[in-house]
């Protein structure tokens, strides 16, 4: 009975011959194997399908990834960083100036006729301005309500310090304070002087001429003017405070051609910011300027001789002036012009006078 159960197996199926012989397995073997056998069978099945199906999609990103703790640090110390310097606002003071950037960039910004771009003055030649009016000058200011709120004024006032740095400083504290816009006057030599001149216009200066100056008042602008120009800004230290003369008067014509007040403007400070100690007249003439200031640091100390000294500064403006009382035509009467403006000259040297009194210090 065992033997029947054997079969030879030899090349093509056919009993063959030799003593070796191979059996298939039992039943019971089969039987004891066949879970097992199962499984793997089922599980072989189950990966020839998963090989044959395309593969499952990946699963989505989720909309909200858990924030990296790194990241988040960052991000709170530039928070706190932007906080610190620009305040509690600086947000939004960083969104506007994007705001301005790309406008520069897609030109999507206004030029008045005189060459005035209100909103490059206001972002950056003034931005860079206050730090210098607040932080070094510490510059007090008295008399802010004399300056009109609406309509034309013509605003006069002393000139020194080598530099022009007064009317940049005065600018600033008529935007600030009296929240207008101060359109300047300024020397032929401003706009002659390459890349100076096209920002002195971008700034708001124009041509120390009447007929500027009256198209400018006529339209409501509060305008600025320095009468002693460079005899102001270029005498020695040794005249400090001594007003120069005042020319021959054409902006207080301008001011009664279009009946606007005069508002008499004091600047005490600005005399030793570079103090002027000698000039390279024969240099100067040479080049074409004025004068090339010699200071006690410049040119010495080459650059930075040009750093201003840290002096206080007093600005006040008077009572207005008013012009709209005089009868028509008063403004070719040189000799009414030229009283008016002694009194503007007269007011301002003694304003000066008593602001010194008061100043404690020069730096301090």
């Amino acid at each position: 009975m065992a033997d029947a159960d054997v079969i030879p197996i030899g090349s093509g199926g056919r009993p063959g011959r030799g003593s070796g012989r191979r059996t298939t397995p039992s039943a019971a073997a089969r039987a004891l194997a066949g879970p097992e056998a199962a499984k793997a069978r089922a599980a072989k099945s189950q990966s020839r399908r998963k090989l044959d199906e395309p593969p499952p999609p990946e699963p989505a990103v989720q909309a909200a990834a858990e924030p990296d703790p790194g990241e988040m640090q960052n991000f709170a110390g530039f928070e706190k960083f932007v906080r610190e310097t620009f305040g509690a606002d600086g947000e939004a003071k960083i969104a506007e100036f994007l705001a301005f950037l790309r406008r520069r960039l897609t030109g999507e910004y206004e030029v008045d006729e005189f060459g005035y771009d209100s909103e490059l003055t206001d972002q950056v030649i003034l931005s860079v301005l206050r730090p210098l009016a607040e932080k070094w000058f510490r510059v007090e200011v008295r008399g802010v309500e004399n300056i009109p709120d609406t309509g034309g004024a013509l605003i006069v006032a002393n000139h020194s310090g080598t530099m022009p740095l007064d009317g940049l400083i005065t600018q600033l504290i008529v935007a600030d304070h009296a929240h207008r816009p101060l359109r300047t006057l300024a020397a032929d030599l401003v706009f002659q002087t390459p890349f100076v001149g096209e920002l002195a216009r971008k700034g708001g200066a124009t041509l120390a001429g009447n007929d500027d100056a009256e198209r400018l008042l006529s339209r409501g602008n509060l305008v600025g003017v320095w009468p002693e120009g460079f005899k102001g800004i270029g005498k020695p230290f040794s005249e400090r405070y001594k007003l120069q003369r005042f020319g021959r008067g054409g902006f207080v014509s301008a001011a009664m051609r279009t009946g606007v007040p005069i508002v008499p403007c004091s600047i005490v400070g600005a005399e030793e910011i570079y103090p002027l100690v000698g000039n390279m007249a024969s240099l100067a003439r040479l080049l074409g300027v004025p004068y090339i200031p010699i200071t006690p640091f410049f040119p010495l100390l080459g650059p930075l001789g040009l750093i201003p000294l840290p002096s206080k500064w007093l600005i006040e403006f008077g009572e207005p002036i008013r012009t709209d009382d005089f009868a028509e035509g008063a403004a070719d009467d040189p000799m009414l012009v030229f009283n008016v403006t002694d009194q503007v000259r007269e007011t301002i040297q003694q304003t000066l006078y008593a602001l010194l009194m008061q100043r404690r210090s020069v730096f301090f």
